[in-house]
């Protein structure tokens, strides 16, 4: 038994937490860095940022907490998903990687749709044949970046480009493999129809393992850079969402998460593959926990909408005065509605064409009711999903929540309101990395299994209880959202495809 460092690497910053063999953290750092945007609907980040992150969390926590580096047993690395990294044989990074955010592989979509019906695709890999997921990232990169992809070694999720920087090895875990299109997630396996459909190779993006396999030790250049030794050992890893679902206790089936970041997903867990062949909205995924199935939609742009905004119309140096700004409007925000698609849209439906927006506004709204606005604008996000959850007979009777709107007791509340269930908020904010941890724990044998580690590292927070006062207004606000995303949507097809 050891210490363990459990990282999650998200879209705009990384946060690693040092946790001793009892699943008490020791230590927090983190570091941040910003995304690219080169062109319309691109998204890109430059993979020596996370390096660099890394190594000053590393540092970090060594120094706040004194331990000796010999005394590090083992490495968990979670990052975003939806995202690759194309490496040499050199391991080196030959581009930037694109990210979850990222629409450029629209064409390439529409070029499968034309040798395979999607609804083939969602049958075998689970999910929606989309440009977000990563195989339509991969095939961009072979029609229009030949230069690089004839070069490739791997094109690699962030995690495993991080573990293979570490290790040397390219390895990716049944989670991030479900997000690819390319897998089969009734077989647990890639899937030779769907690799040709896409005209991917799958084990460019690595061997499967499960996430908590350790796959390698540090290499030596590694370690020295870290302030660590070749005796730490490293684990597959696994992507944000479902590091976060592990993170917040969604260890059995029967419960629901909201992860807020800078996307938010929602997902619940299942002991089976669940399609929802109807509506398309919630993919099926692999979790992090290899018993089960996560069933989920993969993240609206969510915390990515409030940092814009924050940023970009109101210049606010925080966030705490969003929150007194949107209590100054009241529900349904006079009028005022955002949808909150800044890079295509994960719901009502999927659409990649699909923008941001703001309507209903009137001479006599103020800059609180645009404010209150993206807040419900999100949380009806968070509604059209779990809605969809109990149209086909899951089980969404209490919901947890994780990451940073936790620490916003206003919208959590609005979040209770509009769904009409109890909100569970976990303690500690950083979800994701408290899963990292987990995983790695349970690689380094202080725990037997991920329901110990549940029991030993998830502490829960606040309860938000729904009040019933206000679910007319909430319900009457909703609809208007769903009329205008309906309204809208022919004009986002016709401008933007």
């Amino acid at each position: 038994m050891a210490y363990v460092i459990g990282v999650d690497l998200g879209t705009q910053s990384m946060k690693g937490l040092l946790v001793d063999p009892q699943g008490k953290i020791v230590a927090e750092a983190s570091s941040s860095y910003d995304p690219i945007y080169p062109s319309a609907a691109w998204a890109e980040e430059v993979p020596a940022d996370w390096i660099h992150a890394l190594k000053k969390i590393v540092h970090e926590l060594l120094e706040t907490s004194g331990v000796a580096p010999q005394e590090i047993g083992t490495i968990g690395m979670d990052a975003i998903n939806d995202s690759v990294v194309a490496i040499g044989q050199d391991g080196a990074p030959l581009m930037n990687s694109i990210i979850w955010l990222d629409r450029r592989a629209e064409a390439e979509t529409k070029e499968v749709a034309s040798r395979i019906d999607p609804k083939r695709v969602f049958e075998v890999s689970g999910l929606n044949l989309d440009s977000s997921h990563t195989a339509a990232k991969m095939l961009w990169i072979k029609k229009n970046r030949p230069d690089v992809f004839d070069k490739c070694k791997n094109i690699l999720n962030v995690d495993s480009f991080m573990v293979h920087w570490m290790t040397g090895e390219s390895v990716v875990d049944y989670a991030q493999a479900s997000a690819s299109m390319i897998y089969n997630v009734a077989k647990k396996c890639w899937d030779d129809e769907m690799a040709n459909a896409f005209d991917i190779d799958p084990t460019l993006l690595g061997t499967i393992c499960k996430p908590e396999d350790v796959c390698g030790r540090l290499t030596e250049y590694a370690a020295a850079e870290l302030g660590l030794t070749t005796a730490t050992k490293v684990i597959v890893g696994t992507g944000d969402e479902h590091s976060a679902c592990v993170g917040s206790g969604l260890v059995k089936p029967g419960m629901v998460c909201d992860i807020t970041g800078t996307a938010e997903p929602v997902a619940a867990v299942a002991d089976r593959p669940l399609l929802d062949t109807i509506s398309g909205l919630v993919e099926t995924h692999h979790h992090a926990d290899a018993r089960w199935w996560l069933i989920e939609n993969p993240g609206f742009v969510s915390g990515g909408s409030t940092r814009w905004f924050r940023d970009s119309l109101v210049r606010l140096d925080n966030y705490d005065i969003m929150n007194v700004m949107a209590k100054q409007s009241p529900i349904g925000s006079n009028g005022a509605i955002f949808l909150p698609c800044m890079q295509g849209a994960m719901t009502p439906t999927w659409n990649g064409n699909a923008r941001g927006t703001f309507t209903g506004l009137t001479l006599n709204n103020t800059m609180d009711d645009l404010t209150r606005a993206v807040f419900e604008g999100i949380s009806f996000g968070l509604r059209d999903n779990v809605d969809r959850f109990e149209e086909i007979g899951m089980d969404c009777s209490s919901v947890r929540i994780v990451g940073g709107s936790t620490k916003s007791p206003f919208w959590c509340q609005m979040k209770a309101d509009l769904l009409g269930k109890p909100l569970v908020a976990t303690k500690n904010a950083e979800g994701a990395a408290i899963g990292a941890a987990m995983l790695a724990g349970v690689a380094e044998g202080n725990f037997k299994d991920l329901d110990e580690a549940a029991d030993a590292m998830v502490e829960l927070g606040a309860t938000y209880e729904p009040d019933p006062a206000n679910k007319a207004a909430y319900d009457e606000a909703y609809g208007r959202y769903r009329e205008c995303y309906a309204a809208m949507e022919p004009f986002f097809d016709k401008c933007y495809s």
